[in-house]
């Protein structure tokens, strides 16, 4: 299943990223890419604090990885710098667990990554707007539904593209 959607402001991402942080379950993993500055780490910010998450989230770039404890634990992972899982990191123990994990730069590990997973392209479109294009499979279906129907409901010019 395929979407897009256009983040207004960065109180839309805020909300936008609420709404998606309080579908989790054990084993969510949410893939992110974009260019730098797109608003990959500024998702996660508030994906994190939507899902009880106290610690200030930052950018993991150079550390690959920071894990955030909570209810459910949040890995959150910078894979810009790596070209494919090598067994010096041992990221894959961390994907397919039953924490929840978000991937920015995700493509860089792509053949190391379940099938069923989220995945969200963000395009800057301006200073302020962002396009999101939303991804999933499987169980991740649902959760498009119910942010795509949320979305329309608290967005007046809703227009979105479903692809299957």
């Amino acid at each position: 299943m395929y979407k897009e959607i256009v983040i207004k402001d960065l109180n839309h991402m805020k909300d936008f990223a609420k709404k998606v942080g309080k579908e989790v379950f054990p084993g969510f993993l949410l893939c992110l890419e974009g260019d730098l500055g797109a608003g990959k780490t500024t998702f996660t910010k508030y994906f994190g604090k939507s899902m009880g998450i106290d610690d200030n989230i930052n950018s993991p770039t150079f550390t690959i990885m920071k894990v955030y404890e909570g209810e459910l634990n949040l890995n959150h992972m910078d894979v810009y710098r790596l070209n494919g899982i090598g067994a010096d990191y041992d990221l894959e123990e961390y994907i397919y667990s039953e924490d929840v994990c978000v991937i920015e730069w995700y493509k860089n590990i792509i053949d190391s990554l379940p099938e069923e997973k989220m995945i969200f392209e963000i395009e800057i479109l301006d200073e302020n707007k962002r396009l999101v294009k939303i991804e999933g499979a499987g169980k991740y279906e649902e959760i498009i539904k119910k942010i795509s129907n949320w979305f329309c409901n608290e967005t007046p010019l809703c227009s979105f593209i479903w692809r299957f």
